[in-house]
């Protein structure tokens, strides 16, 4: 028998950008961002495209200049996936971009400006009904903090948060979600859990400039895992030096670990010793591969011999279990039938497509039913 997640989430406001609420008791969102040149309309949308396709459900736009901001409008209008505006300093571009329907921009008031920018910004804000995100970083704090501190630390992000909330709260504007990110997963979490016990808007998770694609996954799994056990987090990016893509399968295969979110296949594989009786390895990477477009939920259990095989097949939608001359599947927990190496993947794939093509069925009856 399976276990329950026993995670509770923090309780905190919703907030919506474009069609995907955060916060509240919304699924946790997982986001990307390009790293296009943004003014590259066809570079950039295509890019939105592919993270849309990998379910990515905001993407985050670099708007550094007022060429960028007109190609956003360009962008924007050949995209439905959420976009949020990464806007510093200029306030004029901030407000440019959402009378061109931006969804939220990310920015941070205290770097706009004088308080008559900051209230222009947040003006249009209102005037569009678009919510902010404050987004701190460890590497970019202000030199105020960083003389006080000596250093980055938790209590210096807190203390530049809180300063940025004050801004908005001076000026009414709570429809924000904010950010506390750093490179080091201690400094992170700790930042994390100070900043979720003092407000209740929501909170974007993120180990910023966590690395390449395998340092970085295992560092944001790490950081991002150790906050959402904690109840903590509303909508997650996974930053890597990698293709951004990778990002957003990254982030569901974190949500998926803590059953917070379900999207593709589950796939419970080990890692193959001497007892296996077909190359589990070599099966695992050409089923991943041929099967990245699923989205529909589903366990499948890939497991080299007998002796942990059954009991994990049992568990499993669909299960694989090792075995000499034959390998047996299990389907729906119960034996079913027996299949030769050769042709081992074409035939699994064959089973998982036929019960996901079953659970899309079930899943537009229900919704007609509703």
């Amino acid at each position: 028998m399976k276990m329950a997640s026993p995670i509770k989430r923090r309780v905190s406001r919703q907030i919506h950008i474009g069609n995907v609420a955060v916060g509240g008791d919304a699924p946790i969102s997982v986001q990307s961002m390009t790293n296009t040149e943004t003014c590259d309309v066809a570079a950039t949308v295509a890019q939105i495209k592919r993270l849309e396709a990998a379910c990515a459900d905001i993407v985050r736009v670099s708007v550094p200049s007022m060429e960028a901001a007109e190609a956003f409008r360009e962008i924007r209008k050949q995209v439905s996936v959420p976009l949020v505006a990464d806007i510093h300093f200029d306030h004029k571009i901030a407000i440019k971009v959402a009378e061109y329907g931006v969804d939220c921009l990310r920015i941070n008031p205290g770097n706009i400006g004088r308080e008559d920018r900051v209230r222009a910004v947040i003006d249009a804000a209102k005037y569009h009904n678009i919510p902010i995100r404050i987004g701190v970083n460890a590497g970019s704090l202000e030199k105020e903090l960083q003389r006080k501190y000596g250093e980055p630390t938790p209590e210096a992000l807190v203390e530049s948060a809180m300063r940025h909330i004050d801004i908005l709260d001076k000026l009414d504007f709570q429809n924000f979600k904010l950010s506390v990110k750093a490179s080091d997963v201690f400094m992170a979490v700790a930042a994390y859990r100070q900043i979720a016990a003092q407000i209740d808007q929501p909170l974007h998770l993120g180990i910023t400039e966590a690395g390449g694609l395998r340092g970085g996954t295992v560092k944001s799994a790490v950081g991002l895992g150790l906050l959402l056990m904690d109840g903590i987090g509303d909508t997650i990016r996974v930053s890597l030096a990698a293709d951004p893509v990778e990002e957003v399968k990254v982030g569901y295969e974190i949500l998926k670990s803590l059953k917070l979110r379900t999207k593709g296949i589950n796939f419970i594989a080990c890692p193959s010793c001497s007892r296996q009786n077909f190359d589990v390895i070599s099966t695992m990477n050409e089923l991943e591969a041929r099967l990245d477009d699923v989205t529909i939920p589903l366990d499948v259990a890939v497991i080299g011999c007998i002796v942990n095989g059954p009991g994990e097949a049992k568990e499993a939608e669909i299960g694989l279990t090792g075995g000499t001359p034959n390998n047996l599947v299990y389907v729906a927990g119960k034996p079913d039938h027996k299949v030769k190496n050769e042709g081992l993947v074409d035939h699994l794939e064959k089973l998982i497509r036929e019960k996901i093509a079953v659970k899309a069925e079930q899943e537009k009856d229900l919704i007609a039913r509703s």
